[in-house]
């Protein structure tokens, strides 16, 4: 169990994922976080970018699976619903427990499986103390409230060291 604040990669948004990158490196379930990750927390519907670009995961042979802290399940099982796809709600990420629901329900294992989320003490955290590949995302539609540009900017080290290993490797 790694506990490493550090992902594995990180992308500008959701969109930037690749499902083919994903499919070339083995994995089969593509857990994301709901808010600040597929949209905005203000955003109560799914669009037809997120509709489309789920289409594509599917069409890679991506299982998507929505893993969330949220208390109340209303947002996200209406998300998920428009989505057509499951979800784990109270995962109490970084807890690997909602991970290890999440293969279980999807028959994968970690080697099989991404994480993909906007915040490193609960989606980038639980999934490398999970052993699945962890995936960051710039929060969608920005950092709003005072907290959350404070957790925004003390994220930023972090990445910039993903970026720099990911570099380093490239060059070997």
């Amino acid at each position: 169990m790694s506990f490493s604040l550090i992902p594995r990669r990180v992308y500008p948004a959701y969109r930037d994922v690749a499902p083919t990158e994903l499919q070339a490196l083995g994995i089969r379930l593509l857990l994301s976080d709901l808010d600040f990750t597929l949209a905005p927390k203000s955003v109560s519907h799914a669009d037809e970018a997120v509709l489309s670009w789920i289409s594509s995961m599917r069409r890679a042979g991506v299982d998507v699976m929505i893993l969330s802290n949220n208390r109340s399940p209303a947002r996200v099982e209406a998300f998920c619903a428009e989505l057509g796809i499951p979800y784990v709600g109270h995962a109490g990420k970084p807890s690997v427990r909602g991970f290890r629901e999440a293969m279980a329900k999807a028959g994968v294992t970690s080697r099989e499986t991404a994480m993909l989320g906007d915040k490193l003490l609960t989606d980038v955290l639980g999934a490398n103390r999970s052993g699945v590949l962890s995936l960051m995302v710039e929060p969608a539609g920005g950092p709003v409230t005072f907290w959350q540009k404070v957790l925004h900017a003390a994220q930023s080290p972090f990445k910039r060291a993903c970026i720099r290993r990911n570099k380093e490797r490239k060059e070997m």
